[in-house]
């Protein structure tokens, strides 16, 4: 028996490994003084949820903007002025990243 993988194929602005997930940018951004049209988040740790979660406080949004920071090595200034297009890519690629590879 073969395995077959069903999952969506991934969108030609995500390169994904197992150390994180690039995503080219639909709009330039300045992040630490670099103008650029790709990030890469890193693959986050136990650690680095369970300190967003704590820096949340319970708001979903900004457990989810403080993880984002710390992955990105970015401020939330930097976070808050990218197009929410972008931020939606932003989203995608890191769900991409933790999910189970083969559920």
């Amino acid at each position: 028996m073969t395995n077959v993988s069903f999952a969506a194929p991934l969108p030609s602005w995500m390169v994904l490994s197992d150390d994180g997930v690039t995503v080219t940018l639909k709009h330039k951004a300045n992040l630490n003084g670099v103008v650029t049209d790709k990030l890469t988040i890193r693959a986050p740790s136990v650690k680095d949820v369970m300190a967003s979660k704590v820096a949340g406080n319970g708001d979903h949004e900004q457990v989810e903007l403080h993880l984002f920071c710390s992955l990105l090595t970015a401020t939330k200034e930097e976070l808050m002025a990218l197009k929410y297009k972008d931020y939606m890519r932003l989203q995608a690629g890191y769900f991409r990243l933790v999910e189970e590879d083969d559920v």
